[in-house]
């Protein structure tokens, strides 16, 4: 039995929409601050720019999943600089943020 071609490919579609970002260990203790002023007690340590799949095709996807995997992306990337804290610069947009990490207190 022969699938159509436009089947296959809309069933790829939206199986590439589907993704899912897996927190590392050390990124579960990164603390996520929302935007606006820079935290009082912290020294700021780098930036940190992190993109997703905002549409595939014609689909758009979820904002929410999309910021919620571009939040994990930036946690996972902030034990690296070393930071244990990262606040957004802004909205995503086009499936692509900043953040601004700042190593914090004794954490």
């Amino acid at each position: 039995m022969r699938l159509p071609i436009g089947f296959v490919s809309l069933a790829l579609l939206g199986l590439s929409a589907c993704t899912w970002v897996p927190m590392a260990p050390e990124a579960g203790k990164v603390k996520v601050l929302s935007a606006g002023p820079a935290p009082t007690d912290c020294e700021k340590r780098g930036e940190i720019s992190v993109t997703v799949k905002g549409s595939v095709a014609f689909y758009e996807r979820n904002a929410l999943r999309v910021r919620d995997e571009l939040e994990t992306l930036a946690r996972n990337e902030a034990p690296g600089i070393p930071a244990n804290t990262v606040q957004p610069v802004g909205d995503p947009v086009d499936g692509a943020q900043r953040f601004i990490a700042y190593q914090c207190g004794a954490r």
